[in-house]
């Protein structure tokens, strides 16, 4: 996989033969429409990358971003994706984009005079996609899709498209889903297992559910949600779980990732602390200074295989 990215970062900043022809440059299907992206005049594409791991998805496929929108804090500094993606960027310094008030800085946006604006992993809200497709064609999820719960494959899928690059992401969607077949293959012992992808954040608790990568990962490793947490409900990519309800995640394996607190902290929380499956080692606690917690929460195929590498051994050790 690591080669086949090295290999399209040297070719993929212009489009592939098969969507150079006539005018458009890609044209994906969306919940708002069919999004045309024209060929760049100059044959100079300029991306703007919005949606969670959009820019990732982009650098995958050598497709370099002017602008990032940074959900997940990794700075400046990284480029605002995670740091196994920031050497792709190359000598380029992308502008970071950020929220006025509770709006994105449609202004900032503007001035880039982007070709393709990417939104696939998002709100979802359209009166943000009408603003957005005024300055310039506007990637939204696929119809059905809740909001932040557009799954890595389709997210690579609708980014390629976009970029008249479908052929390059379906090769980078299977040679990612392989790896995880393999990993999943090398632990028979995850197939059947409940899990629950937990997290404690501000005052609350919450697992993330099927669509979210957080869940996803897990999932196509073998490893299925805890029946007492689907009997709460969805709220979309997660489901908020009261202190009373937090047995829910007393599961076979379960990943703890704390938001707003270490680990230390996270730990030592008596309610976690008081579930079996943590009294008997059976889970994960990521610390919220890794790289895998960036990882794992990027959910990028840029990112996925940090997880395979530093999650699946310490899954391993929860499910033996």
């Amino acid at each position: 996989m690591a080669a086949a990215i090295l290999v399209l970062s040297g070719c993929a900043a212009t489009p592939s033969p098969e969507s150079a022809q006539g005018d458009l440059l890609g044209s994906v299907d969306t919940m708002f429409g069919t999004v045309d992206v024209p060929t760049p005049a100059d044959g100079e594409l300029t991306v703007v990358a919005l949606g969670w791991s959009d820019a990732e998805m982009a650098l995958s496929l050598g497709v370099v971003p002017v602008a990032v929108y940074d959900w997940q804090g990794f700075g400046a500094e990284n480029k605002g994706v995670g740091p196994w993606a920031t050497s792709l960027f190359g000598d380029t310094d992308p502008q970071i984009i950020e929220r006025s008030s509770d709006n994105l800085n449609f202004e900032q946006i503007e001035l880039l005079e982007p070709d393709l604006i990417l939104n696939t992993r998002s709100s979802n809200d359209e009166k943000e996609f009408e603003r957005l497709s005024q300055i310039a064609p506007t990637v939204s999820a696929p119809e059905g899709t809740a909001a932040f719960a557009t799954d890595w494959a389709t997210q690579l899928s609708s980014v390629s498209e976009a970029l008249g690059l479908a052929d390059d992401g379906q090769s980078l969607i299977e040679s990612t889903e392989q790896s995880i077949a393999d990993a999943a293959a090398a632990h028979p012992e995850f197939a059947g297992k409940t899990t629950a992808s937990a997290a404690k954040f501000g005052d609350a608790y919450g697992a993330y559910l099927s669509g979210d990568g957080r869940f996803d990962i897990l999932s196509d490793l073998g490893f299925v949600s805890n029946p007492a947490i689907e009997a709460l409900g969805s709220e979309g990519f997660y489901v908020a779980v009261s202190a009373e309800n937090v047995p829910a995640f007393d599961a076979d394996v379960i990943v703890m990732l704390p938001i707003g607190y270490t680990l230390a902290e996270t730990e030592s929380d008596p309610l976690i602390a008081s579930l079996q499956v943590v009294k008997d080692d059976r889970a994960v606690f990521i610390d919220p200074d890794s790289e895998l917690s960036g990882a794992y929460s990027a959910a990028s195929v840029l990112s996925i295989p940090v997880v395979l590498d530093q999650l699946v051994p310490e899954l391993a050790a929860a499910a033996s």
